[in-house]
């Protein structure tokens, strides 16, 4: 709806702005349209890169916040102006359709499974594969997104690692939900569940189930910032979405995200890593 808005009024202001200027192809626009993840959202990260985005560049931002799967449909629907997701197979996929000008890396943080006190599986301080195959083996209730996220599909990722197929088992449910109500539905039941750092710390009080699950270089979780390509979508704001990429990982940009919980958790939700090259970081 916001797309289709914002397409009305450029379609109405072209057709007026034409007659004192018929070269031009698209109006301006002070808007910008951010495709991204509910792992940004539930962590709190999201409304601080907008907000401070929002007083450099002097846009208007508004987010659309799904799983990983439904962002990347929207962007490949010229839905948006630019992406911030967190699922790098797809993403791949995705620019290999030619969807976006850019793929750049962002940050990242870490996946952990958390899981009751009791620990009914004896999951803590294995790896994440080991562990899996422990809860599938002791069938201890898990509870998953089942959203199609990047999320969910990095947790399907390592139950395959696992060599454990979850689906339809009476112990492993699904909620369809974020990453937070998924949470809320794991602590209701004390069942295990797999979750990006950033998000848990910003809930774990409230959660009450501690992480089990961590330090394992298989659950690195990246984020990349991709703009939508105009080529493909010409009613795409291509400038403002450079200009978030652009300042995303910019100097200012990776200052914003480094400091993002630091004041409350003591650590900073996610880091920076526009330095970095994606191997380099799967290789720790």
């Amino acid at each position: 709806m916001v797309r289709f808005v914002r397409l009305l009024v450029v379609a109405l202001l072209g057709g007026l702005t034409g007659l004192a200027n018929p070269a031009a192809s698209q109006p301006a626009t002070n808007e910008l349209i951010i495709l991204t993840t509910t792992t940004t959202q539930d962590s709190g990260i999201l409304r601080v890169l907008t907000d401070a985005f929002a007083k450099k560049s002097g846009l208007t931002v508004k987010a659309i916040v799904a799983g990983s799967g439904d962002i990347l449909k929207q962007g490949a629907r010229g839905e948006g102006d630019v992406l911030l997701t967190h699922s790098p197979d797809a993403e791949k996929t995705w620019m290999a359709d030619g969807n976006g000008t850019s793929r750049k890396l962002v940050m990242y943080n870490d996946f952990v499974i958390i899981g009751p006190e009791t620990d009914p599986a004896k999951v803590k301080g294995l790896k994440a594969a080991e562990a899996l195959r422990r809860i599938a083996e002791t069938e201890s209730a898990f509870v998953s997104r089942g959203d199609q996220s990047g999320t969910h599909v990095r947790e399907l990722a390592m139950w395959k690692r696992a060599g454990v197929d979850p689906k339809g088992q009476s112990w492993y449910r699904e909620t369809g939900q974020g990453q937070g109500l998924t949470m809320d539905v794991a602590s209701q039941f004390q069942a295990y569940a797999f979750t990006d750092r950033g998000t848990y710390l910003t809930q774990a009080k409230r959660i009450g189930l501690p992480v089990l699950v961590e330090n394992d270089p298989a659950l690195y979780n990246i984020y990349h910032v991709m703009p939508v390509n105009p080529a493909k979508f010409p009613k795409v704001n291509s400038s403002a979405g450079q200009a978030f990429a652009d300042w995303i990982v910019s100097t200012e940009g990776q200052a914003v995200i480094a400091e993002v919980g630091k004041a409350q958790y003591g650590r900073s939700l996610f880091m920076p890593a526009a330095t970095k090259q994606e191997s380099e970081l799967l290789q720790n």
